[in-house]
């Protein structure tokens, strides 16, 4: 295989979850470019449908869908018996889904916060268990974990967000140096603000986003770094400065910097 992003997982089959917006849609355009089959999951299976139509027509792939919500903790099984029933040996899988919630953590619903934690944490893990084995055996595959440079420090009113992609990042790192020796790649992408229905989601404020980066070249970056052996990757310029500034602060000040930007305005 080329280490090339456009042509490493032509004529592969590549598994993004939360395909239907923001940087899983851009990943799915950019790997169907590539060649790339496809089996695009989200909870909004309108969206998919017409996105693995269009994605068909233009480039000459396959392309299945299957609506799940990873909130639901037998969503990750119900995706892996789906490719398994269609005998599809997915290569590369991308943990993409996942959402925030800003606010003060004490009024932040509680099933809301667990509902957080299910899809950014035990869905990844879930799925990366259920594709991973295969990949062993096989010698080959790919993982992609979709973190965020929130992931490398404490972010006041987005408490629980920042603790999850920390999660993200350390599970990708770590099972990066595991598999390396049976041929399996994983890295961990970490964007910072990016132009998404993230924002809108997660009710975050407009001043929280500063240099926001487009999603399809966040989507290039992560695919760029994971097809040339990095066990994590941050997309722009400032964001690689600004976590290498955090690795010399102390990590209170980093989170009472983090409040005053982040703290609500009433």
């Amino acid at each position: 295989m080329s280490d090339d992003p456009r042509d490493r997982w032509a004529k592969q089959w590549a598994l993004i979850t939360g395909a239907s917006a923001g940087i899983g849609l851009e990943l799915a355009k950019l790997l169907a470019a590539g060649g790339s089959n496809l089996v695009l999951t989200a909870r909004r299976t309108a969206r998919l449908q017409q996105l693995a139509e269009e994605l068909s027509s233009r480039y000459g792939i396959r392309a299945e869908v299957i609506g799940a919500d990873l909130a639901q903790a037998e969503a990750p099984r119900d995706i892996f018996d789906f490719t398994e029933k269609q005998k599809i040996e997915v290569e590369l899988l991308i943990n993409n889904a996942g959402f925030g919630a800003f606010g003060f953590g004490h009024e932040i619903p509680i099933a809301r916060q667990l509902e957080m934690i299910q899809v950014n944490c035990s869905a990844v893990v879930a799925l990366t268990s259920q594709y991973l084995p295969g990949m062993v055996e096989r010698r080959h595959g790919d993982v992609m974990i979709v973190a965020s440079v929130a992931a490398f420090q404490p972010v006041p009113f987005i408490s629980a967000y920042a603790a999850t992609k920390a999660f993200d990042l350390l599970y990708a790192e770590g099972l990066a140096e595991e598999v390396r020796d049976f041929g399996v790649r994983v890295c961990a992408l970490c964007p910072g603000s990016t132009t998404t229905e993230f924002q809108q989601v997660a009710e975050q404020p407009d001043r929280s986003f500063r240099w926001p980066e487009r999603a399809d070249k966040v989507a290039r970056v992560g695919l760029a770094g994971l097809a040339s052996g990095k066990s994590c990757v941050i997309s722009g310029a400032q964001n690689i400065l600004m976590v290498e500034a955090e690795r010399l602060t102390p990590r209170r000040w980093i989170a009472r910097m983090a409040a005053n930007m982040m703290r609500p305005q009433e």
